[in-house]
């Protein structure tokens, strides 16, 4: 399974895989990382990718908004699971990234057991699917 994480912390990102690791989805996880919006639409062309765990703001002026809108408009790319996680408490962003196709929302600080559920929920609907 490989998961791509756009997040441009690196203790946010290793906090990520390390939650991920916990969860024993797969004992074969690999993790591509990048801290920014072009670095993940170059990753997204390159590389294959199971699952994308995208912060909302980004230090590049391409957001997690514009690759999630990018990923759901990707003929391969659009059924892929996308979690997306910001430090903003706006609840708009919320529903701008749930009317856009994200499978789910995570809030920093981010809460181990509600992103571990969120992220078996989303694998879950990827088996069933």
């Amino acid at each position: 399974m490989t998961f791509l994480i756009v997040e441009d912390s690196r203790p946010t990102r290793n906090l990520i895989k390390n939650y991920i690791n916990e969860i024993k989805l797969d004992k074969n996880c690999v993790f591509l990382e990048t801290e920014d919006g072009e670095g993940a639409l170059d990753i997204l062309k390159t590389k294959y990718v199971d699952f994308v765990l995208l912060d909302w703001h980004l230090s590049t002026e391409i957001t997690g908004l514009d690759i999630l809108k990018k990923i759901r408009s990707t003929v391969g790319l659009k059924n892929m699971p996308v979690i997306m996680i910001t430090g903003d408490s706006d609840k708009m962003n919320v529903i701008e990234a749930i009317k856009n196709g994200a499978n789910d929302f995570a809030s920093k600080p981010i809460d181990k057991k509600s992103f571990c559920e969120k992220v078996v929920k989303a694998m879950s609907n990827i088996k069933a699917g």
